[in-house]
């Protein structure tokens, strides 16, 4: 081979290896859901969890890093332990402080550009239809006090009911962790 050959051959073999190491890291699946709670419900922590990955350019080669057969990539989200009253949608004076944070951080100009998918999360003891209908009602309480408390526009929050269907501690069903609230970037774009 003559010396364009091997430097065209060692240039596809790179791509090819970066590729694969794009792919492999994704392959691994998304990374598990942290759950921020008490002192790390910070606006820079919900900012650095809201805020979309950008893609991956090189020499104006954009890399698809899902590939058919694959697990499409994780929406960028946060999760909090907001509380509320046992079996009720009413808040809690501390969820209403971590709100008071997450409006903050929905305010700020990196996440302002985009919506939000407000999810209720229910434990699993119960019925799984009054989970779901439970989960509703506190996503939709989480979505109307950042509304009416913060002036955080309606068109940009969607409250969905979760119901018990993702829990995060399946050894543990009445674990805090399973009774949350995630909040979920929508980076469609419409």
């Amino acid at each position: 081979m003559n010396t364009s050959s091997n430097s065209f051959l060692i240039r596809a073999l790179s791509a090819v290896a970066l590729l694969a190491s794009l792919n492999l890291a994704h392959a691994e699946g998304p990374t598990p859901t942290t759950v921020l709670k008490g002192k790390a419900v910070t606006e820079g922590n919900l900012i650095d969890a809201l805020t979309p990955e950008e893609p991956v350019v090189t020499r104006s080669l954009r890399v698809q890093r899902d590939t058919p057969g694959q697990q499409a990539a994780r929406k960028p989200s946060a999760s909090l332990l907001i509380t509320f009253e046992t079996n009720s949608a009413e808040l809690t004076p501390q969820a209403k402080k971590q709100l008071d944070v997450v409006a903050a951080a929905l305010r700020n100009n990196k996440l302002a550009e985009y919506g939000f998918n407000v999810e209720g999360h229910a434990d699993p003891r119960g019925a799984h239809d009054s989970n779901l209908s439970l989960s509703q009602q506190r996503a939709e309480s989480v979505r109307n006090y950042l509304i009416t408390a913060h002036a955080i526009e309606a068109k940009r929050l969607k409250a969905v009911g979760k119901g018990d269907a993702e829990v995060l501690n399946a050894k543990d069903p009445a674990a805090a962790e399973n009774r949350r609230v995630t909040i979920v970037t929508d980076v469609s774009k419409d």
